[in-house]
């Protein structure tokens, strides 16, 4: 299995990449951004984008996306087929982008948001903090992605304020002895237990917000 920065070589895989994006999105109920063959092949040709190979088939992706003039950066569409999970291929994934986005973005934050325990486990691991919403970017484009998510008319009704999704943010100006420790102490901060303990307690908040305007 190869993991290499995609470039013009790899534009056949496009409408693949697009298809299982689609399709992963759909399985889990989530809202990511539905993108087209044109937009991945314009990531490749930046140099913005990794791709996993097994010989010469298609296995993984993700891409670089800046905000605010530089200022922010995620690392959206991560996406392994489902014959290759469960191998620690979408880690390492992750973290060929991640070290991606500090060399071409060394300034930026970098940030993302989800529901998923693994990359949250991941993001952790890697550096990353659990944040506020008013931490993240404030551009109404990357915003405007999740409007295909289920959950979207939670995150309008508290003014992009908070979602059942989380948010996480690594900081390039964080110390190197922190960036440690938060590795170090991974397992004790975020752990399958207070994940889901945390999203029972944002499902119930909004639950009963809901059943108080009906009433």
């Amino acid at each position: 299995m190869h993991i290499v920065v995609a470039s013009h070589i790899h534009i056949i895989y496009a409408q693949a990449i697009c298809d299982t994006i689609a399709i992963s999105a759909q399985d889990r109920g989530t809202g990511i951004a539905r993108r087209t063959p044109e937009y991945i092949i314009q990531k490749m040709e930046a140099g913005n984008a990794v791709i996993a190979l097994d010989g010469e088939e298609f296995a993984g992706f993700c891409y670089i996306e800046s905000w605010d003039h530089g200022k922010y950066v995620a690392n959206s569409g991560l996406v392994v087929l489902p014959k290759y999970r469960g191998q620690g291929l979408a880690k390492r994934i992750k973290e060929t982008i991640f070290k991606l986005s500090q060399e071409k973005y060394p300034e930026a934050k970098i940030f993302g948001i989800t529901t998923g325990l693994a990359v949250m486990k991941i993001n952790s691991q890697l550096g990353y903090k659990p944040v506020t919403f008013s931490e993240l970017t404030t551009d109404p484009t990357f915003w405007k992605g999740c409007q295909t998510c289920k959950n979207f008319d939670v995150l309008t009704r508290t003014e992009q304020k908070m979602c059942l999704c989380t948010g996480m943010l690594y900081d390039p100006k964080g110390t190197t002895s922190q960036i440690q420790e938060s590795k170090k102490n991974t397992s004790k901060k975020i752990n399958g237990k207070t994940v889901k303990r945390l999203q029972r307690i944002k499902q119930s908040l909004f639950l009963k917000k809901e059943k108080n305007k009906t009433s």
